[in-house]
């Protein structure tokens, strides 16, 4: 089996993820091949899509979520993510049972699964006539946030529009996705559903391990090697010797090309420990952008393929902060780019 260095790695994350080139497709299509946007906070899509997405214009986020060509909702990880309309049931059926089970380990069966699926039916009643908000749901019904949190486990929920947005970045409107982009196909099953997560996480970020795949999913790592099973890969070496899986005909580019300047948004997947083999985020650098008082997250830039500074907005314009002095001309090019996202987020 080949051998691939880090570098080799980090490329084929960065031209996977439209970082090394900007990716020419349909919005839809974009967030399938990066394995979807992850969305804590509603803004960090829209900038994560600038950086990966040719011709990409903020509105049009908006409009997919208007119009349910892309859908919000708490998928891998329990966390906020934004799919495709065609990618949303199957991944919520690959993580539905694993979701459950890890509510209920981690909350030390502080509430039994019959009472959470009680609670589950109540919130749908209430969602009968249209969406609701959070806030109102769990007032009517007397909920408090661990009841909340628990039951939505046991319903397909989507987080509506005009919320988590751009223009209003609470994603606090609830809806049965149902009702939103219609039942799921009735051939689907979990282990399909798991197989089409799986493609996703290696077309946006592999060669990976199978301990990355878990990781990122959610998903424990028996399910994981039998999604693996049913799925044609190619298989490499990282310079430990850990065996790691792709599919074939994925890209791995040439580490000698030139590798733009590239803005992340808060809790960009790329940073987070799934792809820490990759270097974009150097470990030396990690505690600066995730620690316990900054538990939002930072931006961050990339250059050379590395996180080497953090941005913020202020005075509404992208200001900087290199970790260290920044050659001339990469300055010139990381201001160049910053000025790039001002006009973007204007």
């Amino acid at each position: 089996m080949r051998t691939l260095t880090q570098r080799e790695l980090n490329r084929a994350l960065l031209a996977r993820q439209g970082l090394l080139e900007r990716l020419d497709r349909s919005l839809p299509r974009c967030i399938e091949s990066i394995g979807g946007l992850q969305t804590q906070y509603a803004p960090s899509g829209y900038i994560g899509t600038w950086s990966r997405l040719e011709g990409f214009e903020r509105g049009a986020l908006t409009r997919a979520l208007e119009r349910g060509t892309v859908v919000q909702a708490t998928l891998m990880r329990s966390t906020i993510h934004m799919v495709s309309r065609r990618d949303y049931w199957p991944i919520a059926t690959a993580v539905r049972k694993h979701r459950r089970r890890w509510w209920l380990q981690a909350t030390r069966h502080a509430m039994s699964e019959r009472e959470l699926e009680t609670w589950a039916g109540r919130i749908r009643a209430a969602l009968a006539d249209g969406p609701q908000r959070r806030s109102v749901l769990v007032k009517e019904l007397g909920m408090n946030s661990t009841t909340w949190n628990g039951a939505t486990g046991w319903l397909d929920l989507v987080r509506l529009p005009p919320s988590g947005t751009w223009e209003r970045r609470r994603a606090d409107l609830y809806g049965l996705a149902e009702d939103w982009i219609g039942p799921p196909p009735a051939e689907l099953t979990p282990d399909a559903g798991l197989e089409i997560l799986v493609r996703r996480y290696l077309t946006g970020f592999g060669p990976a391990s199978r301990k990355d795949i878990s990781s990122f999913t959610g998903v424990p790592l028996p399910a994981v090697d039998g999604a693996l099973e049913g799925i044609r890969i190619r298989r490499f070496l990282s310079q430990e010797g850990e065996p790691l899986v792709d599919l074939p005909g994925r890209p791995i580019p040439d580490t000698a090309a030139p590798v733009p300047v590239r803005f992340l948004p808060t809790w960009d997947a790329t940073l987070l420990v799934h792809a820490r083999r990759t270097l974009i985020l150097p470990e030396h650098h990690r505690e600066r952008i995730f620690h316990v008082k900054i538990p939002q997250s930072i931006g961050t830039f990339l250059v050379d393929g590395q996180v080497a500074g953090t941005w913020r907005c202020e005075d509404n314009r992208v200001r900087i902060d290199p970790f260290e002095a920044l050659p001339t001309a990469v300055r010139r090019e990381v201001e160049g780019e910053a000025d790039r996202l001002t006009a973007f987020m204007a």
